[in-house]
Formats: structure tokens, sequence, C-alpha cells
């Protein structure tokens, strides 16, 4: 197995033996789900709980209240001595403020001091991508390379970088927002308020959108699509395109080479600023595998700067698949992890929530 790169080696021997076998708690935020589990040091899950997403319309607290509750449950079970959020939404650089969150109803909240106080822990907030980027890094797909770049397609396209051990957050804590580089001038209108943001082009949104709009030209090539998903336009899911290019389906395989072909395209441009040695992909739509990665790849060859010329960064898959962004986060907060030396931690009543 291919360790970790010389200077991420020297910082992680830094940290002292005990504090890296620590169990702790990471948790992951999303639009839909919170899920927290209890990770090891060597990355594995303990145990994981999981839960719906109170609604957007909620107050802040509501969302807090779940997590509490979960940390709760599982450290009750546990000895942790840490807790990681992955959150998905800009946080601020120093990890204790969701600046903003599209899915949930969170303004610049000062996530990292609230939960501190009701769990007793110390608890670290990162941005969700972040977490995932560091998780795959460390245990997956990234292991042994200094300079790595995740991209995560899902409804859109999340981002991170890892350099020399280092989350590189940027000065102001939003490094990674790759999806909103605008790759065609004019183009798709993106929810971020611009239009041609790459995520329109590359993105479980972008399949989704790409095939229903066939539908709606009547198009015969899309009919065994439409009679997969039920006849409804509706039924037409990114899942659903991608299990019917694994099955052949002509359409659904050109609807992922397109998709992939513009995934090659912002590759390429991340290489000519950023330089990596690996690039990871990971999220819903990597799923297609090779249907995806192999026009990305060929894609990024064609196009990338200096082809011919200069050494070219891997692009491989992800290999932590959905558990990435909350191993991530518990392994984060493993570094500010301490033993706590009372029997009994001060615990919040549940009746409190």
């Amino acid at each position: 197995m291919l360790g970790l790169g010389p200077r991420a080696e020297r910082r992680r021997r830094a940290l002292p033996a005990g504090i890296l076998r620590l169990p702790t708690i990471g948790v992951d935020i999303g639009g839909t789900k919170v899920v927290a589990g209890v990770v090891d040091g060597e990355g594995k899950v303990l145990e994981k709980l999981r839960t719906d997403t109170p609604h957007k319309s909620k107050s802040a607290k509501v969302v807090e209240d779940v997590i509490v509750e979960l940390v709760l449950q599982l450290a009750d079970r546990h000895d942790v001595h840490a807790v990681g959020i992955g959150a998905a939404g800009w946080v601020d650089a120093d990890r204790s403020r969701v600046l903003f969150a599209p899915h949930l109803n969170w303004r610049n909240e000062p996530l990292q001091q609230a939960l501190s106080e009701r769990l007793r822990f110390p608890v670290i907030v990162e941005n969700d991508a972040n977490a995932a980027a560091w998780a795959e890094w460390r245990f997956g797909a990234g292991r042994g390379e200094d300079h790595m770049v995740m991209l995560t397609l899902g409804t859109g396209i999340g981002g991170a970088v890892v350099r020399d051990g280092y989350v590189d957050r940027g000065k102001y804590g939003l490094a990674g927002e790759f999806g909103h580089m605008q790759v065609v001038p004019g183009g798709h209108r993106c929810p971020c308020g611009n239009r041609g943001c790459w995520e329109q082009y590359s993105s479980g949104n972008a399949l989704v959108r790409d095939a229903r709009e066939l539908v709606a030209e009547e198009s015969p090539v899309v009919q065994p699509l439409l009679a997969r998903a039920g006849g409804t336009v509706e039924g037409i899911t990114g899942p659903l395109v991608t299990e019917a290019a694994q099955d052949g389906d002509p359409t659904a395989v050109e609807l992922l080479y397109e998709v992939g072909t513009w995934l090659g395209v912002g590759i390429a441009n991340l290489a000519a600023g950023l330089d990596p040695g690996r690039f990871v992909i990971g999220g819903g739509v990597s799923e297609a595998g090779d249907l995806l990665l192999g026009p990305a790849r060929d894609t990024f060859r064609r196009t990338l700067t200096g082809r011919g010329f200069r050494p070219e960064a891997t692009i491989v898959h992800a290999a932590l698949g959905n558990e990435a962004g909350l191993v991530g986060a518990a392994d984060l907060a493993r570094q500010v992890a301490r033993r706590f030396r009372t029997i009994k931690r001060r615990r919040v009543e549940r009746s409190a929530l």
C-alpha cells in the first residue's frame, strides 16, 4: 500500500501516537440526510447512524439538535474524543462558522461554538468536499500523492485541494469551488447567478437535464430510457441514466460521454492552474466508472496545455464512496482531539433538546 508523501508523513508523525489512535465522530450534513459515525485511527467506520435533514426552512437550532442527538447516541457506546462536522456549504478559514449553506438555513452560523458548548467535545467544522478529499488522501485513492485535487460530481461539482499534508482552503476558507468556473460564456444559467458554470455541463443535474430535454423534443432515441423511467420524465434520474448506460443503452452512453468530455475540459483547466499529481473523482455521477472517466481522460489529454511536453496528472476514481465525508471530518477532528481525564463527560441532557 502506498504511504504518505515525505512532508506529509513528517507532519503526521508530529502528532502523538495516542492521538492518532483515538476514535472520533464524523458528521456529514447534506441537503437530504445527516449521517454520523465513529471512525477509528485507520479510517474504519465502527458504527454509523443516519436521519433525514430537517427542512431548510427550519431554524438552525433544529439541525443542531439532530447533530447533538446523533453524537450523543454514539458517544454513549464509544469512547470518543472529538467531533468533526462536514457541512455542504461555505465554511470560514477558522473552521468555526458556516457562512452560507444552500440547502440549510445557515447564514454566518457559529456552528463550532454552539456544538462545543452542548457536547463538551472538541469540535471542528469543515466543508464537506474538503473532508472527503482529506479522507481520500489519508485512506483512499489519494494515498502517496503530495499534491491532489478531488472533484465530487453530484447535483453540482464540489472540489478540494490537498497539498503537502494540508487542505488548501484559501485565504478566506472558500477555495475549491471549481464547479463555478465559467466554461461557456453566456451558457446555461447556474443557481449561483452566473451563466456557463462548469457544473452546468458536467454534473448530475447536467446529465438529467440533457436526458429530459431529449424527451421534451420527442426524440425517438430516448424512448428506451423513458420506458425504463416508467414513461414519465420525472422518473429520469442520474442513477437511472447511469444504470441504462451500464446496460448498453446507446443514448445513455452518449449522455455520459458528453458529461465526461466536459469533465476532461475542466480538469485540463485545473491542471494548467494548479499542476497536481492526481485528480480523484468522487460523487454519485462517478459511479458510472469508465463510461465517465474514459472520455474525461481522453479529453484531458487532448486539451491539456503543453500536452506532449509535460508530465500529466493521473485521473482516478475515488475509493471511499459515500463514507468519505464522514471519515474525513472525523480524521480532521482527531488532530484536535484530547483525551478526557474524567471517567464521565459532562453531557447535555436529552430533555434540553
